[in-house]
């Protein structure tokens, strides 16, 4: 008697977070920008009699269109014009060594180096590294027009038209990104009171509020590196983000309480966001508010008023506005200080490396065996590769997908429009995809700039649907080299990216629940730390969720250790809420109380960094259960709960 066994035919879970489209809102005015930006180049072009010339500044443009991330215009001149002068060196560098045999394999191989190790410096880097490595890529492995400056200038000039674009409405909204992002983040605080007692909404809206204000610092604050304080404008809304400050802080007492606000209180925020968004000064109305007959009922209310007061006050003195995250260093200071931690540190190093070995291997491999536009298979690699895409693994399967799904837009647009001046409105079509599918997550990227490339590398070479099946080939091809040289025999295992981020940011817990109670901390460095740890947990949320994204084992493990990253975030909630209890009238936690809890965070930290996998912690946490700590020893107890297998 036979036995059938069902099969399952669901795809695993971390495949299926890889395919799951992203949710971001639709930039409108960014794929305007994009479609005019690289249409207009192709349509110059033809006109003059030189589509090549257009191609190479629509190739330009759609560099500037990659980099066209930021929200503020000052940011669009640093996140589009500084990538562009990087991408300029690298096509000038590529097309020296064009045909030069292994002389061009040592020169990309040593740009693919230095383009690794830039990338991990920060966003601008970032991209800039790409840009540099992709422009030289495309230099060495395509016959460009001479003379030597012809082609760096008009892809150059076709990036510096979509910065045209991008900072065309600059004088009639200068501040209007700055004022949004302040107030979206008291908007997300408002959602933040609203989801207090609801435990499932308010974990999700929490990460919101964090994020919010880690996008809101970084917009202001770098404005504030450049300017130095000088701005009014900047130094009045920095005011107003550190005022919504108390205002989070309190919403984990109220949380942990158990009673919901009233509506009124989330709504007196979302009033105050909108005058914030608006620029009004002068005098603020809050909306009618119940007397507040609780320690953390009084601390929010204490807290919306003040920021209400932060609002209203047309001019702030910049020597008395603290920067939750430090007050950011020069430019220059700045730089020299990424440069040197480039030079010194070890993961610059690993990266460069691995991205020069996958980078060699394809070069080399083009030199040795007779590939048909073999610049494909490096570009591939570059942006596998790319450090803050997320899992080199992941990106290698989505960039295969997405290959796949881009081919096929191409196939019809190459077989079914006739070179010349239809490329235009095709491009005008093909253009707005890329920063409408950009956010949506990688695949879909891939799939966008897929059709939009192999339509300017036909104008440049004039094969038609012949560069389909080469593409595809090419592009497998530069998945397998990113898989084997870049991933596989780089044995970084899960628990050295992420186990001792996280072991660091459960020490830094205990350093803030002992400074969280201590007569002799600052205000200032108390609230700079707080900030700081919600950050680190952020990054490190986002680290995980990446994890989850590759095949077990690694999958698996990130899995098991996620609870423990929410259990951490609850902690510094407790640590956040029983402080503001305090502040407002609990009597203070004893000396003895707050030692105990941060000897078994430290304990609980030295268990996550010396472990592969869960480990057991044991639990002695005992004290008063009148206490304020109470709450946050439960939570500590939990925490060190996860960590013991069962």
């Amino acid at each position: 008697m036979s036995r059938e066994f069902p099969i399952s035919l669901t795809p695993p879970d971390w495949l299926v977070r890889n395919l799951r489209p992203q949710k971001a809102p639709v930039n409108w005015a960014a794929m305007a920008r994009a479609a005019v930006g690289m249409s207009l180049p192709l349509a110059l072009g033809l006109a003059a009699g030189q589509p090549a010339y257009g191609a190479l500044a629509s190739m330009g443009a759609l560099n500037g269109v990659i980099g066209d991330t930021a929200e503020a215009y000052r940011m669009r001149v640093l996140t589009i014009a500084v990538p562009q002068l990087l991408g300029a060196v690298g096509v000038i560098l590529g097309s020296l060594v064009y045909g030069q045999g292994w002389y061009a394999v040592v020169t990309v191989t040593a740009v693919a180096l230095v383009s690794g190790m830039i990338s991990t410096i920060g966003a601008v880097s970032s991209v800039s590294g790409l840009l540099l490595l992709l422009n030289c890529v495309v230099g060495a492995g395509l016959p460009l027009p001479h003379p030597w400056w012809l082609a760096p200038a008009l892809m150059t000039g076709g990036g510096l038209l979509v910065l045209l674009l991008a900072l065309l409405a600059w004088p009639l909204r200068a501040g209007v990104p700055e004022r949004a992002s302040v107030a979206a983040a008291y908007r997300a605080v408002a959602d933040l009171l609203a989801a207090c007692g609801d435990p499932d909404r308010y974990a999700t809206t929490r990460v919101d509020v964090t994020q919010s204000l880690n996008q809101s610092y970084d917009l202001i604050l770098g404005h504030r590196a450049h300017h130095h304080g000088r701005s009014r404008q900047l130094t009045r809304l920095l005011a107003q983000l550190n005022a919504v400050t108390p205002v989070v802080e309190a919403a984990p007492a109220v949380h942990l309480a158990g009673r919901p606000l009233p509506p009124e209180v989330p709504e007196a925020v979302r009033h105050v966001a909108d005058v914030i968004e608006s620029g009004r000064t002068g005098p603020l109305a809050l909306p009618s508010l119940p007397v507040p007959t609780t320690e953390t009922a009084r601390a929010v209310d204490h807290a919306l008023r003040y920021a209400a007061e932060v609002v209203a006050t047309p001019e702030v003195d910049p020597r008395g506005i603290d920067d939750r995250l430090g007050r950011p260093a020069a430019l220059g200071i700045r730089t020299a200080r990424a440069a040197r931690n480039v030079v010194l540190s070890a993961n610059s190093w690993r990266y460069g490396l691995r991205l020069a070995l996958c980078i060699g291997i394809a070069q080399a491999l083009v030199s040795l065996v007779p590939v048909p536009r073999s610049y494909w298979i490096a570009l591939t690699i570059t942006f596998v590769l790319k450090p803050d895409f997320g899992s080199v693994f992941s990106r290698a399967l989505l960039r295969a997908l997405g290959t796949v799904g881009g081919l096929v837009l191409a196939a019809g647009v190459l077989a079914e429009v006739p070179r010349g001046w239809w490329d235009v409105p095709t491009m005008l079509l093909l253009a707005p995809l890329v920063p409408a599918l950009t956010p949506r997550g990688y695949g879909f990227q891939t799939a966008a700039i897929t059709p939009v490339i192999l339509l300017l590398s036909d104008i440049l070479n004039h094969q038609g649907t012949g560069l389909l099946l080469p593409r595809l080939l090419d592009s497998l091809m530069g998945c397998a080299i990113a898989l084997v040289a870049g991933y596989l025999l780089w044995p970084e295992s899960w628990h050295t990216r992420v186990g001792d981020r996280l072991a660091d940011a459960v020490a830094d817990t205990a350093t803030y629940v002992e400074a969280a109670f201590g007569p002799a901390t600052d205000p200032s460095s108390r609230a700079r730390m707080r900030r700081r740890l919600y950050r680190d947990l952020s990054t490190i949320r986002t680290e995980f969720q990446r994890a989850l994204t590759e095949p077990p084992p690694t999958g698996r493990r990130a899995a098991a250790w996620w609870p423990l990253v929410v259990a951490v975030e609850r902690i510094v909630d407790a640590t956040t809420a029983a402080r503001v209890r305090v502040r407002h009238g609990a009597p203070p936690p004893s000396p003895a109380e707050v030692r105990h809890v941060a000897l078994q965070l430290r304990e609980l930290s030295e268990g996550v960094r010396y472990a592969d996998s869960l480990t057991a912690v044991p639990t002695h946490l005992t004290g008063p259960s009148d206490s304020v700590l109470e709450p946050l020893r439960q939570e500590v107890a939990a925490a060190r709960a996860i960590a013991t297998p069962h």
